[in-house]
């Protein structure tokens, strides 16, 4: 017989938080909301306060600043997630700046003891905790009595089956001392760094004890709805990136005549394809036909481009399907974007469009859409939203600007090429006097393939692939020969 103990997990309210928690706030845990000035921490504190707080399920908060509740509140109130109606009903504010003027922990105790005795509630916010610690403490630096109350207030909110969040500004050397990171149970940490001209908040579970926490560093924005954290892709141990061999798989055309051949019968469904080649070599007009090809057969599609805006993007034939609901558009005009928010939406579209095809269009718009901090580790955060798109079963067509040298032949310019179960390489060539354009693939994972370099134009019905260059051996004049 187990005599385990199930702590019940309550949800914190706050999107993309519960993931990063291990599935939500520890019911009676004494956690700590912490960061650098402006991170955040007061609004992530509400966020989660008026969403668990209920008429049965009250929530008191403490407040030690010099401004007045008022002001706090006028600001709070500005995102969606605030309800005055819940105000003296479900959350009581009370202020303690009196008690902390004769720096008194004792004082300041028994005045948080009595406010809970009246009010019985069942969360307990103190904001800023920091003060309470900064005010209380003697000219000698006598630490004992901080750490005592810091552990006599853990002890009474577990009593009083409340779950408590302190809240404070920290600097990282500072946690490393402070005994209230020693008692406490959960630690939320919470920074914003400012990389070029670009700002990034990030979030860190530092820890959260009886449960496994998200680890790393991780990503959340502020908006007119509150705080939203996009929990950072993470491959698990038996992952791998790209399916399994393609052998007897099922396989998706790609709506360009051809093209299917070379690749060995299409491409494997639940594969991962990327098409390089240069400007005006017709990726976006292959992108097109892949996902007209997909709604042909049945399949949604999504694509999110970041050459192009949406109204530019909506020109072409993908506004038919746009407005059929076969295509899904994902908004990349916000610059200092991170993957983990991309794939988030990327994720949340396919499954509300149960999509069996994404298009990226491209990686190189795509890395300078990033903030900066973002674009130095792009080939390993490519990596991991590869690998999380591919577990998901869709088949995605990557895009990718490449540079024709006309000296050498490249497949990526993030060096990334092993990301893809197959490539595509798409080239221009003189040929015969005339500026030509040329297919070849480069590989299809465990499959068969066609080794041909074809030709192929572009006109109004989209990509129509010809004869093999092989049957113009010899008169191909400015290039070296691809393969030489």
């Amino acid at each position: 017989m187990s005599s385990k103990v199930t702590i019940r997990r309550l949800p914190s309210g706050v999107p993309g938080l519960d993931n990063l928690l291990g599935g939500g706030l520890p019911e009676f845990s004494f956690n700590l909301i912490a960061g650098t000035p402006g991170s955040g921490k007061t609004t992530l504190a509400h966020q989660m306060m008026f969403s668990l707080a209920t008429p049965e399920y009250r929530a008191l908060f403490f407040t030690v600043l010099g401004e007045p509740t008022l002001k706090m509140l006028r600001y709070q109130q500005q995102f969606a997630f605030f309800d005055h109606d819940k105000i003296n009903q479900s959350i009581r504010f009370v202020n303690l700046a009196t008690e902390l003027l004769e720096g008194d922990f004792d004082r300041v105790l028994a005045r948080i003891a009595a406010e809970v005795k009246d009010f019985e509630p069942r969360l307990v916010f103190v904001d800023s905790f920091r003060s309470v610690v900064q005010s209380g403490r003697p000219q000698d630096g006598n630490v004992f009595d901080l750490q005592h109350f810091v552990q006599q207030l853990g002890m009474q909110m577990t009593s009083w089956q409340a779950t408590t969040f302190l809240i404070g500004e920290y600097l990282a050397p500072e946690s490393e001392s402070s005994p209230v990171f020693t008692v406490a149970d959960g630690i939320l940490w919470l920074s914003q760094n400012l990389h070029r001209n670009s700002m990034v908040r990030k979030m860190q579970v530092v820890k959260m004890r009886g449960q496994a926490q998200a680890p790393g560093l991780h990503t959340f924005r502020i908006s007119e709805a509150g705080v939203q954290v996009f929990p950072r892709a993470i491959v698990q141990p038996h992952e791998a990136v790209g399916p399994a061999p393609a052998g007897g798989t099922e396989r998706v055309s790609m709506g360009v005549a051809g093209l299917d051949e070379m690749l060995g019968g299409g491409l494997p469904a639940g594969y991962s394809l990327l098409a390089v080649g240069p400007s005006g070599s017709g990726k976006t007009i292959l992108s097109t036909a892949f996902l007209a090809e997909g709604a042909r057969c049945g399949e949604t599609g999504v694509i999110a481009a970041f050459e192009k805006s949406p109204s530019q993007l909506l020109n072409n034939k993908l506004h038919a399907l746009v407005s059929a609901g076969q295509v899904g558009v994902i908004d990349t005009r916000s610059l200092d974007l991170s993957i983990d928010e991309t794939l988030h939406d990327l994720i949340e579209m396919i499954h509300r469009m149960q999509a069996k095809r994404v298009v990226i269009d491209s990686l190189s718009g795509f890395e300078l859409a990033l903030a900066p901090e973002f674009s130095e580790d792009f080939r390993g955060s490519l990596y991991r939203m590869v690998a999380e798109l591919t577990s998901m079963g869709v088949t995605i067509l990557m895009t990718s600007e490449l540079e024709d040298r006309y000296t050498d032949l490249r497949f990526s310019p993030f060096g990334s090429a092993f990301l893809a179960d197959a490539i595509l390489v798409q080239r221009y060539v003189e040929l015969a006097g005339q500026l030509r354009r040329v297919f070849s693939v480069v590989k299809v994972r465990g499959s068969d393939h066609s080794k041909d370099i074809r030709l192929f134009d572009i006109n109004d019905e989209g990509i129509v692939i010809g004869e093999s260059l092989s049957e113009y051996d010899g008169i191909m004049t400015g290039h070296p020969r691809i393969g030489s």
